[in-house]
């Protein structure tokens, strides 16, 4: 069985954009370019060793939720993370856009 979610506050700078993100111990990604960093095994955990940039390449909208869909440029890792209040939604709706 994973382990639980652990919170952890802690402030960050985007590593894509360079904006700084005061953290609520759910931040995970940045709300202006959504990007996000390779950090944890199970959410929280700040386990990866990888440390590679996560890249938003997609978005999903249903059962009330919307996530961002995360891959890693350094390994291939996928993962999903919620929208969150403050969030730029122009740049969500934009990588929901499939690309051809």
């Amino acid at each position: 069985m994973p382990k639980q979610f652990q919170k952890n506050i802690e402030d960050l700078k985007c590593e894509n954009c360079g904006k700084f993100v005061v953290g609520n111990g759910y931040t995970n990604h940045c709300p202006i370019c959504l990007w996000s960093k390779h950090v944890d095994i199970n959410p929280g955990d700040r386990l990866a060793t990888c440390q590679g940039l996560m890249k938003p390449v997609g978005a999903e909208i249903g059962g009330g939720e919307e996530n961002i869909v995360h891959e890693c440029v350094k390994c291939g890792f996928v993962r999903k993370n919620k929208l969150c209040r403050g969030d730029d939604y122009k740049t969500f709706i934009a990588i929901s856009i499939v690309r051809k």
